[in-house]
């Protein structure tokens, strides 16, 4: 399936050169000059390889064909995560290099949508944003300006993020999964 390269994400599976690569990270760079690209990085599923690919923002690239199953996230245990198919109760065990970096925001009894090819799991698509607490803030400085300062914040998974100056400890936000950025003050 074709698909333009500024709407893949990490998870993804890129069908390219003949071979079939997870997408781990992306990133759109704005170059002084010349038009805007997307720099994306994965690794192919079969050997295991990294690659480091550029696309133009309207280019279209292949999406591979892959079977979808909703599962819930249950527990990780070491480098594995576990997973609950939602129609037969099955248990699947998916190693950390394929959930990739976004692991860090996998929830007890989130739904999520793992991608097999040939019954073998290859990505997992977490939502695109996730609510988490502010265990750790910096006290706000006097003086600064909520339009264009940000703090350091620790989320209650470990994570540190950049949030305004209002945010304090306990305080609950919305996370982009992709970007591991704040989006908001989640509503309670």
């Amino acid at each position: 399936m074709k698909v333009n390269a500024n709407q893949m994400r990490p998870g993804h599976v890129l069908e390219h050169n003949g071979k079939l690569y997870i997408v781990q990270k992306t990133q759109i760079v704005q170059p002084g000059k010349g038009g805007a690209f997307i720099q994306i990085e994965g690794k192919d599923v079969r050997t295991g390889t990294r690659i480091s690919e550029r696309f133009r923002t309207q280019e279209t690239v292949e999406r591979a064909r892959l079977d979808e199953h909703e599962m819930t996230y249950l527990f990780s245990e070491g480098d594995q995560h576990t997973f609950m198919d939602k129609e037969t109760f099955e248990q699947v065990a998916i190693p950390g290099d394929i959930v990739g970096e976004q692991a860090v925001f996998l929830q007890d009894g989130m739904e999520v949508t793992v991608q097999t090819h040939e019954g073998s799991p290859l990505g997992v698509e977490i939502p695109g944003k996730v609510t988490l607490r502010i265990v750790e803030a910096d006290p706000v400085v006097k003086g600064q300006t909520a339009s264009s300062s940000y703090k350091p914040a620790k989320l209650e998974n470990g994570v540190s993020i950049l949030v305004p100056p209002h945010i304090e400890a306990g305080t609950r936000v919305v996370v982009d999964t992709a970007t591991g950025e704040y989006v908001e003050r989640a509503k309670d």
